[in-house]
């Protein structure tokens, strides 16, 4: 079985129909996945912002935190890769909470997917080769 890392842009597609969403519920159901503690954080920010855009009703967005709440998921403690993410996100002058996921896939020597392509690009432009293996869009782990 693989190992993953993933962000809330592919968690939240288990719950939520949108691109995406038939190759993340292949993910969930071929892998092992992982992912740090902020991802609970990050999803119902998220769930909130769709419910704020009218782009879900309420009892909707609570039932997907729920769903959400008992996927099987390994979550790390964001603590353990402060330091990782911090040196991470000043190299790519990226985010650190994204930086986050990608340090826990080095840590962990597997790869991490996310559905941001922003994120995925400046990836691709990086200096530090070790890096742009890392992480893969939802379409690439899906094949894998």
């Amino acid at each position: 079985m693989s190992l993953f890392v993933i962000d809330a842009s592919i968690a939240v597609k288990w719950v939520i129909d949108e691109p995406g969403t038939p190759e993340a519920l292949l993910l969930r159901r071929k892998a092992k996945l992982l992912a740090p503690d902020l991802l609970v954080a990050e999803c119902g920010n998220i769930l909130w912002k769709k419910v704020r855009r009218n782009e879900l009703l309420r009892e909707e967005a609570l039932l997907a935190a729920g769903l959400l709440q008992g996927a099987e998921i390994e979550f790390l403690p964001a603590r353990s890769f402060f330091e990782a993410a911090a040196r991470i996100s000043i190299e790519l002058d990226h985010p650190a909470y994204d930086c986050l996921y990608l340090a826990i896939a080095v840590e962990n020597e597997c790869r991490f997917v996310t559905a941001d392509e922003r994120f995925l690009r400046k990836l691709g432009q990086g200096r530090r080769r070790a890096l742009r293996g890392r992480a893969v869009s939802l379409m690439e782990a899906a094949k894998l």
